[in-house]
């Protein structure tokens, strides 16, 4: 196999001349934790030295957490404190299916045994470990979780032994500093986002319930029933069809489930379902059109709902447990009830009527009984207009935050590999 010039060929593959391969080992001291007694209130009440769980960890770092132990339980338990800027990781929790927490701590504390800690050699950057990790998060939950246990665990000792790729420290820091900027920016991203989604829920409270009113409105609100709104027509208040696991296919007719129905919004699935022309006529669909208002009847939770909008099918049918509202344009604007019916007070409407242990599903009949408040139409459009119009910014940043995510990954691949060097071999023998 021929090596480019400054690489060589190691067990792990091609990697720089100047890095090293390693196991988590090698990177500096490794402590575990525990749980003191939870009975003995010395070491809980009035506690001033953090103490992390498992749950605790869902972020990169972490600083401020819920639960405190005392200095008591320290010096009878012998529980470790961790100096700022130890490396956490979650070693046992059902969250090990699918994803491994990693944090660096950003002050002294304590863990409990779920968790495991790596305090840093000096030749060693905890940032760079941190971002190691979780760059090869999947790989070590495919090779260090054990296998016939209640709770997902990874094995200490395999963890220990997991081979990673370490380069001279002037650049696992410029890595950790470069992904840690790519993590600060989706940090605030997600920030911006939750706050655009608090700025729309206080709108809505307020638009919705009449509470404010926009300039140019007034008037008395109608009080309505939903099967008076469908004008007491079936056509317009209608279930979908009772479609079973063996009508389902891989292509023909696009088949609507309660799981593609959002609080709001329409989510497309990557296993889409369909039927066949065949069932379609043997079970006499019905077919169900673009801006057809979907109310699913069943948890979690029942009354969502969502206008249908374009998804690139010419023929759609949905589940019996779906509700086909088709309020005349003339009297309700649809995106404004798919609004309407993301509130709380609906949620409550529905839960007051809903049957079942446990699923929770609402019958048709009394779903058409519920009385709601609508404005007059214009004022329903204007309203509808400006909280879209905050969906679509959300949307937006959401999508945003999601590319820098992917982006992430991809300079992860590159990076913590070597294959993209951020310091040039020769700066390292200058520094050196």
């Amino acid at each position: 196999m021929e090596v480019k010039p400054g690489y060589k060929l190691t067990e792990v593959g091609v990697i720089p001349e100047d890095w090293e391969v390693k196991p988590l080992s090698d990177l500096g001291y490794w402590k575990g934790g525990m749980t003191p007694s939870m009975q003995n209130s010395k070491y809980w009440f009035n506690g001033s030295i953090p103490w992390v769980s498992s749950g605790d960890i869902k972020s990169s770092s972490i600083f401020d957490v819920p639960m405190s132990i005392t200095k008591l339980a320290v010096k009878e338990t012998g529980s470790v404190i961790l100096p700022k800027n130890s490396v956490l990781i979650v070693t046992r929790s059902g969250i090990l299916r699918n994803f491994l927490p990693v944090a660096k701590i950003l002050c002294n504390l304590t863990i409990n045994q779920d968790i495991k800690a790596i305090i840093s050699h000096p030749s060693v950057n905890p940032d760079y470990i941190t971002q190691l990790l979780i760059g090869n998060g999947q790989r070590i939950l495919a090779t260090c979780l054990k296998s016939g246990t209640t709770v997902e665990s990874i094995e200490y000792i395999w963890l220990k032994s997991f081979r990673i790729l370490l380069p001279p420290l002037p650049e696992q820091t410029a890595i950790a500093t470069t992904l840690s900027d790519v993590d600060s920016l989706i940090s605030s991203l997600d920030a911006l986002i939750s706050k655009k989604k608090q700025i729309k829920q206080g709108a809505m409270q307020e638009l919705l319930s009449g509470k404010r009113r926009l300039p140019g409105f007034s008037g008395e609100w109608e009080v309505v029933t939903l099967f008076k709104l469908a004008e007491g027509k079936k056509e317009y208040f209608n279930d979908g069809d009772w479609i079973e696991s063996e009508h389902i296919t891989t292509d023909g007719i696009r088949f609507i489930q309660t799981g593609n129905i959002g609080v709001g919004y329409f989510i497309e699935k990557h296993d889409r379902k369909y039927i066949s022309e065949k069932s379609f006529a043997s079970l006499s669909c019905k077919e169900i059109n673009l801006g057809d208002l979907l109310i699913c009847r069943l948890a979690d939770p029942a009354g969502r709902a969502c206008v249908l909008p374009d998804i690139g099918e010419s023929k759609v049918v949905t589940s019996v447990d779906v509700t086909i509202f088709r309020a005349p344009p003339s009297s309700a604007n649809r995106v404004y009830l798919a609004l309407l019916f993301s509130t709380s007070n609906w949620f409550k409407s529905i839960s007051d009527r809903s049957g079942g242990t446990t699923h929770k599903r609402i019958a048709r009949g009394a779903l058409g009984k519920i009385s709601i408040t609508l404005p007059p139409l214009p004022e329903q459009q204007a309203i509808a207009a400006i909280l879209s119009d905050m969906d679509a910014e959300i949307t937006t940043l959401e999508t945003r935050r999601d590319k820098t995510k992917l982006l992430k990954q991809g300079m992860m691949q590159e990076l913590l590999t070597g294959r993209i060097r951020l310091i040039p071999p020769a700066a390292h023998a200058v520094s050196a």
